[in-house]
């Protein structure tokens, strides 16, 4: 697992008002909630006074009051701000205690938290630095559109939903729908690749010939004047973007490690798409539930495979996105250690072949 990054926590729909909502997130316990007007915060989910978890207690907008012993925190920075313990003669400048807190920001229907690198074992909170990066979002090109977005839980490691995620081949056999694709229109793919910071680009290409949304966007364009680019980036983020003329879709999508052998895949879209079709974001919704869906239940079968460690391979071309990744990761992990910039392990533009 990465830290020092975004991630997406949870949908903005779950997180009501003046409720406090515990979840694990890179195996940290979190609890999240909204202030009295409507802003998202998160704090780590344990009180530092003798770890009673805040999620238990009590939230009046502005304050989390611990359950154990009254101890009040500020919801946005953590800082201590009562213990009713003490007494007059007692001098504790308890506001130099803090419960950890995560910097917290809103876009796009998801609650995102900025997880940084853990603090040495047993050296306690302090205030918190704020992030240097931006929070992703998604690709906007012009002010009326759509928005729908899903998620679902993977019962596999958040490597293994990653290079799912950009595994290429696998399509014809687990997305087969009458409606979508057969493994009966598998052909030969030529796909060019270019390095981009911390990650690499599908660059602008074509879209595929044998799926159903290649041949519903040509009643926008001409073929040819159609484009796909797919980016994927550290931590976990895959960016699509496709290009008809003046209408475009493009999507956010993240596999966010919940435990070692547990996360969760979120798929954020925007379009301004299909305007005349009635119900188009419930429909795109129930087709990207069908898709997340059959990836899922191929997640929880190959689960059992992978419960005996067997032997693996990554084999080129079809393998080679996935192999960059674990590259990627090693760099960036080289970097942190090293002080000095990444290495990408990509030196220069590439073209992969494939059938699918």
């Amino acid at each position: 697992m990465l830290f020092g990054f975004w991630y997406r926590a949870l949908p903005s729909a779950e997180l009501q008002r003046n409720q406090l909502h515990p979840l694990m997130l890179l195996e940290i316990p979190m609890v999240l909630g909204r202030d009295a007007q409507g802003r998202p915060f998160a704090l780590r989910d344990a009180c530092p006074h003798r770890g009673m978890p805040l999620s238990c207690g009590h939230f009046d907008g502005k304050q989390l009051e611990c359950s154990y012993h009254g101890w009040k925190f500020e919801a946005h920075s953590g800082q201590c701000a009562l213990i009713p313990s003490l007494t007059s003669d007692q001098a504790l400048k308890f506001d130099r205690i803090y419960a950890g807190s995560y910097a917290c920001e809103e876009h796009d229907a998801y609650i995102w938290v900025f997880v940084p690198q853990p603090a040495a074992a047993g050296a306690g909170f302090t205030k918190r630095d704020e992030p240097s990066l931006p929070t992703p979002r998604i690709p906007i090109f012009s002010d009326k559109h759509k928005l729908a977005n899903l998620t679902a839980d993977l019962p596999c490691s958040v490597d293994h939903g990653i290079i799912g995620l950009m595994d290429p081949a696998h399509g014809p056999f687990v997305h087969q729908a009458w409606w979508w694709r057969s493994r009966h229109s598998i052909h030969e793919k030529h796909k060019h690749f270019e390095p981009i910071p911390q990650g690499f680009r599908m660059s602008a290409h074509t879209p595929s010939s044998n799926s159903a949304p290649y041949k519903l966007l040509r009643l926008y364009a001409k073929a040819d004047a159609i484009t796909t680019t797919i980016d994927f980036v550290l931590p976990n983020l895959r960016v699509e973007t496709i290009r008809a003329g003046k209408y475009w879709f493009s999507s956010l999508t993240t596999v966010t490690p919940i435990t070692r052998t547990h996360c969760r895949i979120d798929v954020a879209a925007a379009w301004n798409l299909f305007h005349w079709i009635p119900f188009a974001p419930e429909l795109l919704k129930f087709v990207f539930a069908k898709f997340v869906e059959q990836d899922r239940q191929t997640m929880e079968d190959q689960s059992r495979g992978l419960r005996h460690n067997p032997h693996l391979m990554l084999i080129d071309d079809a393998d080679r996105p996935a192999k960059w990744y674990f590259q990627l990761k090693a760099a960036h992990l080289a970097a942190l250690r090293s002080g000095e910039p990444l290495r990408h392990p990509m030196s220069g533009p590439v073209t992969l072949k494939w059938r699918s």
